[in-house]
């Protein structure tokens, strides 16, 4: 009968036997899929209770908290209890289809970060019905037996059953920066106090951080201790620097806004307007003309360029990342995997200076001990698969060892018939100080120990050459020699070693008995460069990024691969050592990050000293890591990039960024996407800000001009309603630039209106306003009852041909074609049908009190609109002109520079 876990409080006090066997489960086996079904219908999802999903009538709600919408709000009530009740009702509508359409950008947003948070979930690989199997953390349920390694965040309260040096950073439950040490004793409850007492036990959302173990899940949920301070952790929303930045923008933008609304009020109660609409007038532009909603738009715009980068393989773990990612200068980049295909395979071993090829017979017994312990000294696992219809076997694991286990079954040794009979009976996990791993196994005389790792770090602990009759001298230098010469072709080379002892020794002492090893051969693997990540390194470099590859390889082997690839131009670039990084101080340091972009045997604690030098030599940076001390790299990086396949969830945890298919040609893809985000949120808010501008200046300047008030409050808020919905969404779908990879990184601290924005929009919009204001006095002037009408038709159709212009900052719209953005166009398209619909269908002309127009004046609006069109299409021209003679500039520089011939 399974045991529920609350009945259970302390299952650190009892045999973890007895633990399993109230749980109903076998620790060797696992639940049965239908049991864990079954239990899960019970026990819930495995997942704290977080902070609830606004419901769609909360979203709405919120598009009427606006102060200034309420005013608005009661202005037209005032309107209306005053006898103006069409006014006040149509205001009303307006008013409610804005929110609307706030509702849905909102509901959007909320959507896309479902999407992305649902991606980013965390799995965990557990044992059910014998089978090892990755599946949902959320669907863990009590009894599951789940498998950890180093790196793994632990999905559930676990008692654990089985652990191989298995240590837990606790500091996110307990706030104990050490790790612990676990084992699987029960222990007494006397000896129990605090939570970091339970070392039997590992807690959900603590962190593997050395060596493996397995453990049964005894609670899950909010059931687990994590879940009972589940109310301390902090759920508050953050909004990103940009829309930080936006707001405080708005803010001080609104203060000007209102005090030109209260000017305008003013002029217009002197010149004998009459109040109330004077007041309707001042608060409908207050409210069209305040940018309020621009951070959440910004939001909008960001979320669905978000969920668009999965496309490109890039999972966005926080928002802020992609308006940063535009701003990257340099990317740090692991080798393996990222820049090579991760697909490993042998190229040759050497044995007492004879070389054998898997293919080729075995030369004698030294190269099969050596295949021997590549094969035990190997944590590969053989699993069963099953696909369309085909049975069969598969070896899975790190790369490395897979290709080690077929090695030595090339050469006559089968792996699983090998741990049968030399059964592992301890071990020493690798890890990336000692650069080498250990494992014990039963031999008929004792026991023996097999090392595998680095070799410089290996042979400096060997003293003997191993051979079948007895130890032979061993040459280290000649040895280590051999190993550069095979690194230096672009091999990964690791030795072999091996000690014999009478019994197990005391793994505490690792660096004894790591000690006195016999040598048993070098072996060579090699990894070649994926395909496209050359031309990804070219793309970046023609972008202004500089590639830098960080490694734990050989030297030799480092610069070959970044050679091969382009990222150093010369094989003799300079490739700076963990080792020789280590004897430079900060400022060195700072110095030598801007001569050098190939960093091998560096440990990943030395990736932070390299970030933060190239941090301060002005750079931000992106940086990749995979594994568990990689973390604090990744959060100290400017944007963190986290393994998606290969990598560790303390990793992707610490990450901004996590690559989907562990490829640099991802990274290099998703800058690409965060430029064209960033340029297109650009274009929002050159859009927004002029057609805001040009409503303050059409109104404002009327009366200084001696012209009657152009626009009633239903024109501005219709135009508001029209030209700020759709085509100013539709802008998210715009195509990146022609050339966007060859521009340089933009500023990390550079103004959204920099690069002659604001100019831009004061010069359009009082361009805009302008217009209006001339089609408004010729109107008068010629007699023309339809004036208001004509100005409110510009209006809105000078924002379409505005909108229509601002895709490019550069390019000329008959290059970029109308066909380029289909939703742009059928937004543009959209607006301008319904703006006709208020000129020339007739119950809604007393509606909007517009006046159908004879077809000269319908044509003088478009021209009017149309002028500007011509005059950004101009600019841009301006520009083009500007940057041509800016690069021909730097070319003539260049050209003086060089020395003569």
């Amino acid at each position: 009968m399974e045991a529920d876990a609350v009945k259970h409080p302390h299952p650190h006090l009892r045999d973890a036997i007895d633990v399993a066997r109230e749980h109903a489960v076998d620790p060797d086996a696992g639940l049965h899929p239908d049991e864990a079904l079954r239990r899960s219908a019970t026990h819930g999802a495995n997942e704290l209770a977080a902070s609830q999903d606004h419901p769609w009538w909360h979203l709405l709600a919120d598009q009427f908290k606006d102060f200034m919408v309420l005013v608005l709000l009661g202005a037209a009530v005032i309107s209306g209890l005053v006898g103006e009740v069409t006014d006040t009702l149509v205001i009303l509508v307006i008013v409610v289809l804005n929110a609307v359409i706030g509702f849905v950008q909102a509901w959007r947003a909320d959507q896309a970060m479902a999407a992305l948070r649902q991606l980013a979930a965390a799995h965990a690989t557990v044992l059910r019905s014998g089978a090892v199997q990755v599946v949902p953390a959320t669907t863990l349920v009590p009894g599951d037996i789940v498998l950890l390694e180093a790196g793994n965040q632990i999905p559930a309260d676990l008692r654990l059953i089985e652990i191989a040096q298995l240590q837990v950073d606790e500091s996110a439950l307990t706030g104990e920066s050490v790790t612990v040490a676990k084992q699987t004793q029960a222990l007494a409850a006397e000896d129990v106090g605090a939570l970091g007492d339970r070392t039997n036990m590992a807690f959900k959302g603590t962190t593997a951080t050395h060596g493996r173990a397995r453990g049964l899940v005894v609670a899950t949920g909010m059931h687990t201790e994590l879940g009972k301070v589940a109310t301390l952790l902090d759920t508050g929303d953050r909004s990103t620097p940009l829309q930080l930045r936006l707001a405080a923008f708005g803010k001080r933008l609104a203060i000007a806004v209102l005090g030109i609304c209260a000017v305008i009020f003013v002029v217009g109660v002197l010149r004998g307007e009459a109040p109330l609409l004077m007041a309707l007038t001042a608060i409908s532009l207050a409210v069209a003309a305040i940018p309020e909603a621009l951070p959440a738009v910004v939001t909008v715009l960001l979320a669905l360029g978000a969920r668009r980068m999965v496309a490109v393989h890039a999972l966005v773990r926080r928002l802020p990342s992609v308006e940063t990612l535009g701003s990257v200068t340099t990317i740090c980049s692991d080798k393996t995997g990222t820049l090579t295909q991760n697909r490993m395979h042998t190229e040759l071993l050497l044995a007492h200076g004879v070389r054998w090829v898997p293919g080729d017979p075995l030369p004698g017994p030294a190269h099969a001990e050596a295949l021997r312990a590549a094969a035990l000294c190997n944590d590969a696992t053989l699993q069963t698969k099953n696909e369309e219809g085909h049975s069969g076997t598969q070896w899975l694991g790190d790369p490395t060892e897979t290709a080690l286990v077929l090695a030595a079954h090339a050469g006559g040794l089968d792996k699983a018939q090998l741990d049968v009979s030399s059964p592992r009976v301890q071990e020493q996990p690798f890890d990336s100080d000692r650069k080498r791993m250990t494992t014990f196994h039963r031999a008929t005389d004792g026991f023996v120990a097999y090392t595998k790792g680095a070799p410089e770090s290996v042979l400096l602990r060997c003293t003997t050459h191993w051979t079948p009759e007895g130890a032979a001298a061993l040459d280290t230098a000649k040895v280590l020699a051999t190993a550069q010469q095979l690194a230096a072709q672009g091999l990964r080379v690791l030795a072999l070693a091996r000690r014999s002892h009478a019994r197990l020794p005391d793994t505490n002492d690792i660096d004894a008995v790591e000690n006195q090893l016999e040598l048993l051969g070098l072996i060579a693997l090699i990894d070649p460069p994926r395909a496209e990540a050359k031309a990804a390194v070219r793309d970046c470099i023609s972008a202004g990024i500089t590639p830098v590859m960080i490694t734990g390889d050989h030297p030799a082997t480092a610069r070959a691969i970044a050679h091969r690839l382009g990222i150093v131009t010369s094989t003799d670039a300079p490739v700076l050592t963990g080792a020789d990084l280590a004897t430079l101080d900060d400022a060195a340091l700072r110095a030598r990050v801007e001569q050098v972009q190939v960093y091998a045997r560096v440990d990943p604690a030395q990736k932070i000293r390299i970030v933060e030098a190239l941090q301060a030599q002005g750079h931000f940076v992106a940086m990749t890591g995979d594994g568990v001390n990689d973390a604090p790299a990744l959060k100290r990086a400017d944007i963190g990039i986290a393994m998606g396949q290969g990598g560790t969830d303390v990793a992707r945890e610490a990450s901004s960024l996590v690559l989907l298919d562990d490829n640099f040609a991802t990274i290099v893809a998703a800058v690409r996407e965060g430029r064209r985000i960033y340029d297109n949120i650009r274009k929002f808010v050159r859009y927004a800000m002029t057609g805001n501008s040009g409503e303050i200046w059409t109104i404002f300047l009327a009366p200084l001009l001696l012209l009657p008030i152009p626009l009633l409050p239903i024109h501005i808020l219709w135009v508001n309603l029209v030209t700020d919905g759709l085509p100013g969404l539709a802008l998210a779908a715009e195509p990146a630039e022609r050339g966007i990879m060859q521009r340089p990184p933009r500023a990390p601290r550079e103004s959204l209106f920099a690069h002659g924005m604001w100019q831009h929009i004061l010069g359009v919009g009082l361009l805009i306003g302008g217009l209006c204001l001339a089609v408004q006095a010729w109107a008068l002037h010629t007699g023309h009852a339809h004036w208001q009408t004509m100005v409110f038709t510009v209006l809105t159709l000078a924002q379409m041909a505005h909108v229509i212009a601002i895709r490019s900052e550069s390019e000329p719209i008959w290059r970029l074609g109308l066909l380029s953005n289909r939703p742009l166009l059928g937004a543009v398209l959209l607006t301008f049908a319904l703006q006709m619909a208020t000129i020339y269908v007739p119950w809604l002309n007393p509606i909007f009190r517009t006046e159908p127009l004879s077809l000269g004046e319908l044509a003088l609006c478009i021209g009017a609109a149309l002028v500007v069109l011509v005059v950004v299409e101009i600019e841009k021209a301006w520009r083009r002109g500007l940057q041509a003679r800016r690069t021909a500039a730097k070319l003539a520089d260049s050209a003086m520079d060089e020395p003569a011939a």
